[in-house]
């Protein structure tokens, strides 16, 4: 039996989202106009999140400082995130989608994949259904979707990238050599920046080419397990399923590739505290502790090291993480070369209770143990109520810094989560 999935995807998910919101109040559509989802445009400080397709003609870009898009366009819309709302709009287009799926898998807050294989006697033409799922979405909740459609994960999530918005692609096996091996290596799902240079150093450029490479030159260039992948995935070859319940998670990370050059230990560990709190928070919501910590930094030449800790007690506090971070990266960063990224993982995760036992960090500590746990609730409660940006801790917002953080999952195999 040959599998049948979809990939369906939002489009500029957090924009339109936001202009529906806005279109019901009577306000323009932000979708029309140049505009983005960013940070404060009074400050001019954050990342452009989104934007807006007539955006897009004044070479603003995803990721960039908002003050760099506003030189750009003085005239820019900039609206904040409300992360409550793309919960909501996330959770109403994946109802639609689970309507006519046995199966379907979350892949982001923006893109699901629906497994269709063995209904084709409920619905015999996969691309009249595409376009009913598509526009059903459309008229009912405002926005847009492209679903991408083939015989696997990668090649649904393909698919769906070739051309936006609100259409309907497919990439079937006779399609791959004609839809997919003539576009540029670094669009393949799961190679990132440093792969494409290494591949492009080896006269590799296209996901063709890439194809038809060699065991030998790949393994030489990405190393064991990543060649594999690669060149799998560059055939159209994926055999993962689409899992209706998420596995459990193995690690937490969150990291940031910074706007500007770190060079003290100061400015650094400001970083490190806003990405201990994130990811203890992320990892204390689902009721998990952790044994493991470590730290990545990434320099401006694009070396990568790491330092990890394996811990004889559970933490969970954003204390004790960012105290285990702050350690590891004192031994880790002793050259003080600039950064141009830093990044925490959580991982050897346990739902036993840490009990008594002394702190990492001393006595004293310990005494005040019960008041850091109990500022964590409240602070993760106040976030779960009105938003993450809410509160923030006193050391971050002193700092002063900006930071574009990573929403997407890593796209490079040493960057991928544990």
């Amino acid at each position: 039996m040959e599998r049948l999935i979809f990939h369906v995807d939002v489009n500029s998910a957090y924009l339109s989202w936001e202009s529906v919101r806005r279109v019901k109040s009577g306000l323009p559509d932000l979708r029309l106009i140049p505009s983005c989802i960013g940070g404060d445009p009074e400050s001019r400080r954050g990342v452009v999140l989104a934007k807006s397709i007539p955006a897009k003609k004044y070479n603003i870009r995803t990721g960039e400082p908002i003050s760099m898009a506003l030189r750009k366009c003085p005239g820019l819309v900039i609206a904040k995130p409300d992360f409550k709302l793309y919960s909501e709009c996330s959770r109403a287009f994946k109802e639609i989608c689970r309507s006519y799926a046995p199966a379907v898998e979350e892949f982001s807050i923006d893109e699901c994949f629906m497994d269709l294989t063995r209904t084709d006697v409920m619905y015999p033409d996969p691309i009249a259904l595409a376009h009913e799922i598509k526009d059903k979405i459309r008229d009912e909740l405002g926005f847009t979707v492209n679903i991408g459609i083939g015989r696997n994960k990668l090649c649904a999530k393909m698919a769906s990238d070739f051309e936006k918005p609100d259409k309907i692609h497919t990439l079937f096996p006779d399609e791959i050599s004609t839809k997919m091996w003539p576009l540029p290596v670094g669009d393949l799902l799961f190679i990132g920046g440093s792969s494409v240079k290494r591949l492009n150093d080896s006269q590799i450029r296209t996901i063709g080419e890439l194809a038809h490479a060699s065991p030998s030159l790949l393994k030489s260039v990405l190393g064991d397990k990543m060649s594999v992948q690669a060149w799998n995935y560059a055939n159209g070859i994926d055999n993962s399923p689409v899992r209706s319940e998420p596995e459990e998670a193995k690690g937490y990370s969150n990291s940031v590739t910074l706007e500007d050059d770190v060079k003290d230990m100061d400015a650094a560990n400001s970083i490190l505290l806003a990405l201990a709190d994130s990811v203890s928070a992320h990892m204390r919501s689902d009721g998990k502790k952790a044994y493991g910590v470590s730290v990545t930094i990434r320099y401006l030449d694009f070396k990568t090291r790491s330092h990890q800790r394996k811990l004889e007690h559970p933490i969970e506090s954003t204390k004790d993480v960012y105290e285990t971070a702050k350690h590891l990266l004192a031994e880790l960063w002793k050259d003080r070369r600039p950064l141009r990224l830093l990044s925490i993982a959580l991982t050897s995760l346990t739902t036993e209770e840490a009990g008594e036992q002394l702190s990492l960090f001393g006595e004293e500590s310990d005494k005040t143990r019960k008041k850091n746990e109990k500022l964590d609730k409240a602070v993760d409660a106040l976030r779960n109520k009105f938003g993450s940006d809410i509160i923030q801790r006193g050391t971050v917002m002193a700092s002063g810094l900006n930071v574009a953080r990573k929403f997407k999952a890593s796209q490079d195999s040493e960057e991928s989560a544990k």
